[in-house]
């Protein structure tokens, strides 16, 4: 009943073919698609087919129907959110993994996906300098990552909250900047967000250790149980850095779990010039980064380390009678360490990528990106019309036009619509502040030199309505 082999090989050689005209023209489309919404859903069939269609008008509909309404992520002015690439070789990987269809929930299952991951991650935990001790597992996002350790340290503090339920005395503890999905974790384990408290941050955005304390130890006064606290490795709006080493020594003083989200900036470790980046975060008890934000690895692919995993697996292990192989000392059932039962093998790709580029190519990479957007904050740095609204210490500038906020929503406005860039924005000390993420493998400097040019001509333009 399956396609046959020579109209298969056929059908893929077309769409491989796109895919290598859609890369290297990809900067020739518009970044954000010029469709309303409920376009496509229109454009398309109300009902699905009861016949089988041509794998050919399948393909044309897809040229036709799907890239015009796709905002396009993988292209070289993409600067919204965290750029990121899907590049070649993990392209590759990503079509044979699907080829292969194999699901890596036991050793039995999927003896390569769950052999490879750990080497893979093995060889990423020596790149970011990581201990050997720190056990490797590959789940989908870092929002999945970080619920998974909040689940672990509540396994530490509170082992029998997996049977009883009831979790309203542990208290989290995490960076006004962190991510969104620490708050979400919490919820999803039970913690409830009442027990989440958001740490004050400095004129860095940097998690203050003085305010920690202070809540940490009111905490435990009125009879809480503080639980976990949640450090940041490059946060989502600025990029900052929270101060590992000093929050360290907190969570070891009161006995808790420390994690670190170093989603997206946790790779750059790698760097020779940035390889004290994560050096703390050894002290920590379980670390993200996300080879699909900065290593031009397809998403999803989200890179968990924890020294605990004897916890983790407490956590999750629940293994029915139609589950139960026999035990042997390498064989690691990665069902046993989350919530998943059925795992892609997402090691393939990230293998890929890591063999093709090698340290120095993916390291040369960030390198190139930092450099662009250090020399964009240069810019503004020099242009008293427009202020640097954050430190820049990795590839992501915070800026904004020394105007009103709604003059900074034209501004993106203006940018997105003339130079065929997408930038986003945050909010900043309640200031809306657009934000410039380079991250793309082919992004150069003559991407970003359009979005300087209208930013003039968009300060220009006010200052004469001003009459100045």
């Amino acid at each position: 009943m399956d396609m046959a082999p020579e109209e298969f090989r056929r059908a893929a050689h077309q769409a491989v073919d796109w895919m290598a005209d859609y890369l290297a023209t990809s900067r020739e489309r518009p970044v954000l698609p010029a469709v309303q919404p409920g376009k496509l859903t229109d454009a398309l069939p109300r009902h699905a087919p009861e016949r089988g269609e041509p794998i050919s008008e399948i393909l044309a509909d897809f040229e036709r129907l799907i890239p015009p309404a796709t905002t396009h992520w993988n292209h070289p002015r993409f600067f919204a959110y965290f750029a990121v690439s899907g590049s070649g070789p993990g392209i590759i990987g990503e079509m044979l993994t699907a080829a292969l269809n194999v699901n890596g929930m036991l050793w039995k299952s999927g003896p390569a996906v769950t052999e490879l991951e750990q080497v893979t991650l093995g060889w990423l935990r020596e790149w970011l300098g990581l201990p050997p001790e720190f056990f490797g597992i590959i789940y989908d996002t870092a929002s999945i990552s970080t619920m998974h350790a909040l689940a672990a340290a509540r396994e530490m503090t509170d082992p029998e909250a997996r049977k009883r339920g009831g979790l309203g005395d542990l208290v989290l503890y995490t960076s006004e900047q962190s991510h969104s999905s620490v708050e979400k974790g919490a919820i999803t384990i039970g913690i409830g967000q009442q027990n989440v408290r958001r740490v004050p941050v400095d004129e860095r955005f940097e998690m203050k250790p003085a305010a920690l304390r202070e809540m940490i130890e009111a905490d435990v006064h009125a009879g809480r149980k503080p639980f976990c606290v949640v450090a940041t490795v490059g946060t989502t709006s600025t990029t900052s850095v929270d101060p590992v080493g000093q929050i360290a020594d907190i969570t070891e003083q009161h006995g808790l779990w420390l994690h670190v989200d170093g989603a997206y900036a946790g790779v750059a470790a790698m760097l020779p010039e940035m390889h004290g980046l994560l050096a703390a975060a050894s002290r920590a008890h379980s670390l993200v980064t996300n080879p699909h934000k900065w290593m031009l690895t397809p998403i999803d692919c989200s890179a968990f380390y924890t020294r605990r995993p004897d916890l983790l697996r407490q956590a999750f292990s629940l293994v029915p009678e139609y589950l139960n192989t026999a035990e042997h000392p390498r064989a690691v059932n990665l069902m046993d360490y989350g919530v998943q039962l059925g795992r892609r093998f997402r090691a393939l790709k990230l293998w890929f990528v890591m063999r093709y580029f090698g340290r120095e190519g993916l390291a040369e990479t960030m390198r190139t990106h930092i450099a662009i957007a250090q020399r964009f904050a240069e810019l503004v740095r020099g242009d008293k019309r427009f202020e640097l609204a954050a430190p820049v210490p990795f590839s992501v500038v915070c800026f904004r036009y020394a105007g009103s906020d709604e003059e900074n929503r034209l501004l993106i406005e203006e940018i997105n619509a003339r130079t065929n860039s997408f930038l986003s924005h945050t909010v900043l000390n309640g200031r809306y502040v657009v934000r410039l993420a380079v991250g793309h493998a082919r992004t150069t400097w003559e991407d970003v030199q359009p979005v300087w040019d209208t930013m003039q001509s968009f300060a220009d333009g006010r200052g004469a309505a001003a009459g100045r």
